[in-house]
Order: structure tokens, then C-alpha cells, then sequence
């Protein structure tokens, strides 16, 4: 189920965008529709900022959904707004949902790091390695969260970096999923596997809209990690990573493809269409490689005489906070024989046409030999 990319227009969340999103603006978004929603505090941070949730619906199937652990992957908190104001309408698809599940979402778990536009929270801790411990205030928050709702199903919601591809292809991955593990065998269990399958049902919805351009995380154990925590406490849990879409660093048209698969997920829980979706399709789902750079600048033996004709350049972006805006810093990252990479933009420096567009860009001066 899906809908159109109008109807999803008229929905969307104007009041955030971009990369840089912080618990103000989550405040004012839940004092527009207190009315609406059922808004608790669930604890406060180190730095002493509230944790809100919100919550929705009267049915039985409850689903915890919360986003930015990581300060800055705020994609899918951007994604979550727009469900909720989904929800709100009057559309038969949402008073489905409405009736059949119970949502309560946190919308920014780690809003000190929202506010620094960082990973980790305020002590430096990364939140998704905290989840036995529980040293930190925020994880405590998660947990007590998840212990008093008692939920039938979690989305863990992230943002991943713009080096992921499809498989070996040039697609990047501007959605991928996992279903975490619960043991180092990987195996699978009741509720792993219907992890799976909603995935399966999440991913038939995206190849529609961007065929060949999702991917499957890696699955490796780490019982520190939240999602695999949580998947061996028995409740099926689904991690969601926003990527990269072509010429979006500010990751809106990313945002969309990440509602419509909050959106068949849901629904397809809401109408227990589970069973309909095979868990083996989970595994054709083809897994993440890491093959992407931001700028691959071919042939840069003709700008860098330390080069061997042919070796190429590959520049990253680094994300900065700067007076409230994220700007995208270039970094080399490698140079040599990147025959296997990938570019966001490429420039062929045998290419007259190229090498001139690629002398007029800011970082040409940081990147000749």
C-alpha cells in the first residue's frame, strides 16, 4: 500500500527539513497536535534536554519506533513526522492503522547530539553500543520505554553514510534494512523471521519507486546493539538506514522512500498480511557494499604527478555544523587504483569538458598534486 506522490506532498512535514534537526523543533511539532496525540515526557538527557514520545492509535498490534540514537541521523525522524501527520487524516488507509495498532514513537532519543550534530550523546557514547550496560541516561530511557509498552514490534531508525552501493552494482543504497540477529549463529528464529518478511513486504513497495536501490545490512551479532537486544527479548525488530538518492544530500527525496516503508510496514501489520510476504525473498535482497565515494576524479595523474597514469582520486564529504547548517566538507579519502569505486559526481580528467568543471569546484585547489 502506498500513496501518491501528491497525497504525500500534502502531508509532509513543512516545518523541518535538511540534515540539521533538533528537539525544538520536535516540541513545536508536538504542540501543533497535542490535541492529536498522547505526548509524555519518558526522561531527559545527560545535558538535561526533555525525551518526548508521542503516541497514536487504539489497537492491539503495538509498534515502538524511535529515531535519532545517533544525533545526527536525523532522516528518519524527518520520515516519522510525516507518518504521523499521515495518520491524523481522515484517509480510510490511516483509521485502519489507527484501529488495528497502537504506535508510540520517539521522535529524537539523543537530543544532545542532535543539538552538536554528532554520533554519540553528551558523555561520548555511542547509545547503539549501550544496550546491556545501560550506562546512559538515554538508553535507560529506551529501555524503560520499551519494558512499559510492551511491544509487538520495534523500528530502529538510522541514517548510513554515502559510501553504501547495491551489492557490486552502481546503485547506491538509499534505503537499506536489516533484521538484526539474536545469537553469533545468525540463526533464525519466530521473530527474526517475521522481521524478515516485513522487509520482504517494505522492499516489494521501494522497488517500484527505486528499483535496484535497496540494500540488506550486515547482520553481523552484537548483543550490545539495541535491534540485536531487542530481537532476543523476542519481539521482531526492524532497522531502517537512510542513504544516499542522487544530487539529495539533504536527504529529502530519501525521507519519502523511508515513509513508504514505515507506511507498508505498518500497514501490513494492520491488516496481519504477514504470511503473505516469503521470508526466503529476505535474503535476495542484495546485501550493502561499500564501494561509493562523493567525488571519484578518474584519471588524476593529469592534476597529481604523484599518481601512476590511470590511479584516480576519491573524496568524501565530511558533515559540519556551521551556525545551524550542515555543509558538506571534501576530504581525500584515497588515492590510487579505485578501478572498483563508484562516484556520486565523476570527473574523467582525460575529458577536456570534465577537467575543466572539475578545476571550477572549491576543492580543486585541495586535491591537485
Amino acid at each position: 500500500m502506498s500513496i501518491s506522490q501528491s497525497e504525500y506532498r500534502s502531508i509532509k512535514e513543512k516545518s523541518v527539513s535538511g540534515r540539521y534537526v533538533i528537539n525544538e523543533q520536535i516540541l513545536e511539532f508536538l504542540e501543533k497536535n497535542e490535541e492529536q496525540l498522547l505526548i509524555k515526557t519518558v526522561g531527559k538527557s545527560v545535558q538535561n534536554r526533555e525525551i518526548k514520545s508521542l503516541q497514536l492509535g487504539k489497537g492491539p498490534n503495538k509498534i515502538l519506533m524511535w529515531s535519532q540514537m545517533h544525533g545526527n541521523e536525523s532522516t528518519t525522524t524527518k520520515a516519522a513526522l510525516d507518518f504521523v501527520n499521515f495518520l491524523i487524516t481522515d484517509s480510510a488507509s490511516a483509521q485502519l492503522i489507527l484501529k488495528q495498532c497502537t504506535l508510540l514513537i520517539i521522535p529524537i532519543l539523543n537530543p544532545d547530539g542532535a543539538a552538536v550534530y554528532t554520533r554519540i550523546n553528551a558523555n561520548e557514547i555511542d547509545l547503539n553500543r549501550d544496550a546491556q550496560n545501560r550506562t546512559q541516561p538515554e538508553s535507560v530511557v529506551l529501555r524503560n520505554v520499551f519494558n512499559g509498552f510492551k511491544p509487538d514490534y520495534c523500528f530502529n531508525l538510522h541514517d548510513q553514510r554515502t559510501i553504501f552501493n547495491v551489492g557490486r552494482t552502481s546503485k547506491p543504497a538509499t534505503v537499506s534494512f536489516l533484521a538484526p540477529a539474536h545469537d553469533p549463529e545468525r540463526s533464525i528464529s519466530k521473530t527474526r523471521g517475521i522481521s524478515m518478511q516485513l522487509i520482504v513486504a517494505m522492499n516489494q513497495v521501494l522497488q517500484e519507486m527505486i528499483p535496484g536501490q535497496v540494500g540488506r545490512y550486515d547482520d553481523g551479532f552484537n548483543a550490545n546493539c539495541v535491534g540485536d537486544s531487542f530481537q532476543m527479548l523476542n519481539v521482531p525488530t526492524i532497522l531502517f538506514e537512510s542513504g544516499h538518492f542522487p544530487k539529495d544530500y539533504e536527504r529529502e527525496h530519501t525521507r519519502e522512500y523511508i515513509f513508504h516503508a514505515m507506511l507498508q510496514g505498518v500497514n501490513v501489520i494492520a491488516k496481519n498480511t504477514i504470511d503473505n510476504f516469503p521470508q526466503e525473498d529476505y535474503f535476495k535482497i542484495p546485501e550493502n557494499g561499500k564501494l561509493f565515494v562523493d567525488v571519484l576524479i578518474k584519471n588524476a595523474h593529469v592534476i597529481d604527478s604523484s599518481l601512476k597514469d590511470g590511479e584516480a582520486i576519491g573524496v568524501l564529504y565530511k558533515e559540519v555544523l556551521k551556525d545551524g547548517v550542515v555543509a558538506f566538507e571534501p576530504l581525500v579519502d584515497k588515492k590510487g587504483n579505485l578501478i572498483e569505486c563508484y562516484g556520486h559526481v565523476t570527473y574523467d580528467c582525460l575529458n577536456e569538458t570534465n577537467l575543466k568543471e572539475l578545476r571550477q569546484q572549491s576543492f580543486y585547489q585541495r586535491i591537485k598534486g
